[in-house]
């Protein structure tokens, strides 16, 4: 039977590791059958076929979203939030994102884990949940606010480590958690990264002994490299088995950093930390009682601090391109494969292959313009309709 069954034809298909050309991805509801010749495909399949020069390749995957569509996660963290947000970084090619919950009480903490299942019922691009604090050092904020910044309790981890059907990752500054809390979270399931952290390179080796597997926003707010102090970042990028979340809008981190960092053994990761803009019509908002605004493609508050980015995962894999000359292949696996490792969802999402999920981001490769996307094999409407 040919019902449910149909493809998209795309001059160039990347499939996460591999180039192909003139081919269609066939599938069936929301999984993916195969890479065909259209010629091969069975007859009276419904082909969509994509502007010439176009690429179709695996949908973007972003651990780290504060906002987007004028939402703020911190504000209302339930389930329509989250939702929201996805849909509204959806237009730039992001198909799977991390909704992310910055330091703040307690209690909006227990409403966001309690939110998510049913956030991704709502919208199946809401892969889970990232705790971005309040388990961090207070010698490197950021913009968090110190006030809710503590340690870990047993009911905290009781309730981290709770069985649920989407992902959970927890930023935490090592050094300040405790012994045996990153493993307690890793064998729990739980995707564990350093950040907003002091932690020396021998407290940082200690809790990747433990299951640590990320480093959030690498550079930013941790330790830095120092010739008698390497700190976290050595040691996340001697790492074969760690991954570290990059934003590369050249604010951030200065693009010459990011290019010895793609020197390491880790896995790079191409992350937004988007605020409320991104996908919105505001240019400021509130975080914690802070004035945030967005002038000259920098959030920050009234002291200049960094408040997250006005950046999206399309211009993110264009300015990897042509800020680190990294190859497009490249920087789509950091936008994508790479993420969904790190997730826990590598035989699912983050390419293009037999069984995988039908999420797919069809773009123009000059400039990045996405055309459509796809999540479990349903269109997008689309706002530069192929």
């Amino acid at each position: 039977m040919l019902r449910n069954r149909y493809a998209i034809a795309a001059s160039v298909i990347f499939d996460g590791a591999e180039v192909h050309r003139d081919r269609a991805v066939f599938m069936r509801g929301g999984r993916i059958l195969d890479i065909l010749h259209v010629g091969n495909l069975p007859h009276g399949v419904p082909v969509r076929t994509l502007p010439e020069g176009a690429w179709l390749a695996p949908g973007f995957i972003d651990a780290q979203v504060n906002g987007g569509g004028d939402v703020l996660l911190n504000d209302d963290p339930g389930a329509g939030a989250m939702a929201a947000i996805a849909a509204a970084h959806r237009k730039f090619g992001t198909t799977g994102i991390m909704p992310t919950l910055i330091t703040d009480a307690r209690e909006k903490m227990v409403v966001a884990l309690e939110a998510v299942d049913r956030a991704a019922a709502l919208n199946a691009g809401v892969l889970g949940l990232h705790l971005e604090g309040p388990f961090i050092s207070p010698e490197k904020p950021g913009i968090h606010s110190r006030d809710y910044i503590r340690e870990p309790t047993a009911e905290d981890l009781d309730l981290l480590t709770a069985p649920r059907e989407t992902a959970t990752l927890v930023t935490l500054a090592p050094e300040r958690v405790g012994a045996g809390v990153v493993e307690r979270l890793a064998d729990a399931g739980v995707r564990v990264s350093l950040g907003h952290s002091m932690a020396t390179y021998e407290e940082t080796k200690a809790a990747l002994d433990e299951g640590l597997t990320g480093f959030t926003h690498l550079f930013n707010a941790m330790r830095p490299l120092g010739a008698r102090d390497p700190g976290p970042i050595a040691a996340a990028l001697e790492a074969p088995n760690a991954f570290f979340g990059m934003i590369v809008d050249g604010e951030h981190v200065a693009p010459p950093m990011l290019r010895l960092a793609l020197r390491g053994a880790a896995h790079p990761m191409l992350v937004t930390d988007a605020m409320p803009p991104v996908g919105g019509k505001t240019t400021s908002f509130l975080l914690n009682g802070q004035d945030i605004v967005l002038k000259d493609g920098r959030l920050t508050n009234a002291a200049g601090t960094l408040a997250g980015s006005a950046l999206d995962m399309a211009s993110a894999v264009r300015n990897t391109v042509e800020m680190l000359g990294v190859p497009l292949t490249d920087a789509l696996r950091f936008a994508s494969t790479e993420p969904a490792a790190f997730l826990g969802f590598g035989d699912l999402l983050g390419r293009i292959s037999p069984d995988f999920r039908a999420d797919l981001v069809a773009f123009d490769p000059r400039d990045m313009r996405i055309y459509e996307t796809w999540v479990d094999g349903r269109p997008s409407e689309s706002t530069n309709p192929a």
